[in-house]
């Protein structure tokens, strides 16, 4: 018997999430099956985040026990012939029996991405949120810094987590943006911007780093930032948010389309 870990990228749009559930089909599952049919065992396998419904991934990782001959780095190759386009395995290797993804120290890393425009484009609708109003970089960056370290994020937590605690350490929160590539006419003018208030339209990230997170924890920190670069929330706000503990003070979490897990670092 040897202990297979795989990491693993999907887009989130066509499933209810990482986890088995009952209304409808789950990442997990979908990987089960295919796995089973495979190497001709019943395999259930674990995952490290159970990310929720249309949440994605380019590195959410998994184990799984077999007594297969495929050689492991092999199984990621020969898993991805039947496997459907939304969902891959990056990568497949054996780990000692004591790996666990969910109870092993590690570092995850998320992005929000956000599409700030006059214009909501089809070709970002399925990966980032939209937000029509001019967002204030810089004041999200300042926002941002209150949240780094260790701290009770309870006031960031939806209710029905099953986490015990509600300190979590955020090791780094980026902010970061790009101006969309157009074409020629579709960005408004410099002169444009000054008469009618338009603005360059622009994808903005937040990469965020942490120990550990709790239930819709990144949404709700992406759906406060938000309000803070809208200016509805001055930067300082987000300490009282922090401090109170209080849910009911932090923004509407933001829609999980715009959340990716980027990676688990063991």
């Amino acid at each position: 018997m040897k202990r297979i870990k795989l990491t693993i990228s999907y887009d989130g749009t066509n499933y209810v999430g990482w986890q088995v559930q009952k209304n409808g089909i789950a990442v997990e599952e979908v990987i089960n099956k295919h796995l089973s049919k495979l190497l001709k065992e019943d395999i259930t396998i674990v995952g490290a985040s159970r990310t929720d419904s249309g949440v994605h991934a380019l590195g959410n990782v998994a184990i799984f026990d077999t007594n297969t001959r495929i050689p492991s780095g092999k199984i990621a190759l020969a898993l991805n012939q039947s496997l459907p386009d939304d969902i891959k395995i990056v990568k497949s290797e054996e780990v000692s029996a004591e790996f666990h993804p969910r109870y092993t120290d590690c570092t995850k890393t998320y992005q929000y991405n956000i599409l700030n425009s006059r214009v909501n484009f089809p070709l970002q609708r399925l990966y980032t949120d939209y937000v029509y109003y001019e967002l204030d970089v810089e004041k999200m960056r300042r926002a941002a810094e209150y949240l780094i370290g260790e701290h009770d994020f309870k006031a960031f937590s939806s209710a029905g987590g099953q986490q015990k605690s509600s300190i979590r350490t955020i090791y780094n929160i980026d902010l970061s943006f790009e101006y969309l590539n157009l074409p020629d006419g579709a960005n408004p003018s410099k002169r444009k911007e000054a008469e009618n208030g338009d603005f360059l339209p622009k994808l903005v990230h937040i990469t965020i780093s942490g120990n550990g997170f709790l239930y819709n924890m990144v949404r709700i920190i992406a759906g406060t930032l938000e309000k803070v670069g809208m200016g509805i929330y001055p930067p300082e706000h987000v300490k009282e948010i922090l401090d109170s503990c209080d849910r009911r003070l932090s923004a509407p979490k933001a829609p999980a389309r715009g959340l990716t897990l980027l990676k688990i670092e063991y």
